[in-house]
């Protein structure tokens, strides 16, 4: 719901306090906790609370550690207040997102236009595809953004391989510029370039060792593919992102 492993935006938190501690009179005695629970949902950067409920739960254990966990694995996600609160949650997610779509979209395209391909696309693929229209418009506008990264990219791999092929024409360096065409996307402005050079690199390899030069170039991809292209791209650029968010719950309790 809250668009994917790497949008930290939306959180599901706890405040839990311990009504009670006990020893039992039993042998061995054993710590019994009664905890009073209450869970939010909400977003984390603003500080907007979305939903909240509690419980009070009871857990024991041999030690103060293993009763408070036991008194935790009894928050049931079963139960129906627990269900109603997640839902109620979810709900006010996709508000989120069908309020802001237009403003997510705008700062997409802004971050294109300074050549941020990669950040517009984590942008847009962080729409979760149960807001249905935000997510078809993202998906929309990312095509004209995707195909400016993968010219970009296209450019640079090209100039990359031409340079290593131009610098020494050896079977080794035949290879080592066959991995960076391999890797270009066919629908890139430059692909035609790509082609002439894997044939120019095919042409020299036949010559210096009577072989095949079996370079296998990307085909164009199919619409489901792109789609997995789009967030392939999306969490590439995650992975490069800070782990930690500092989240802002003042007044959740």
């Amino acid at each position: 719901m809250g668009g994917g492993a790497f949008n930290q935006r939306f959180i599901l938190t706890a405040n839990i306090n311990v009504m009670s501690k006990d020893i039992t009179p039993t042998a061995p005695p054993m710590h019994a906790f009664t905890l009073d629970i209450t869970l939010y949902i909400g977003d984390g950067v603003d500080g907007t609370k979305f939903a909240s409920m509690s419980t009070t739960v009871k857990g024991v254990g041999e030690n103060e550690t293993k009763a408070y966990i036991s008194a935790l694995k009894n928050v049931k996600n079963n139960d129906p207040n627990y269900q109603s609160f997640i839902e109620s949650g979810k709900t006010k997610i996709i508000e989120y997102y069908n309020n802001k779509c237009n403003v997510i979209i705008k700062e997409a395209q802004t971050l294109a236009s300074q050549n941020k391909y990669e950040d517009a696309i984590f942008k847009l693929t962080g729409i979760p595809e149960v807001c249905k229209t935000c997510y078809d418009k993202c998906m929309d506008a990312i095509v004209p953004i995707y195909k400016q990264q993968i010219d970009r990219d296209c450019k640079l791999k090209l100039a990359e391989a031409t340079n290593l092929w131009a610098a020494n024409q050896t079977l080794e360096v035949a290879n080592q510029a066959g991995e960076i065409l391999s890797t270009i996307e066919p629908g890139a402005a430059c692909f035609g370039e790509v082609k002439a050079l894997s044939n120019k690199i095919a042409t020299r390899v036949k010559e210096l060792d009577k072989r095949e030069f079996n370079l296998k170039l990307k085909e164009q991809a199919q619409e489901s593919e792109r789609i997995k292209a789009y967030r392939d791209i999306g969490v590439a650029y995650g992975n490069g992102q800070p782990k930690t968010v500092a989240y802002n719950v003042s007044g959740w309790w």
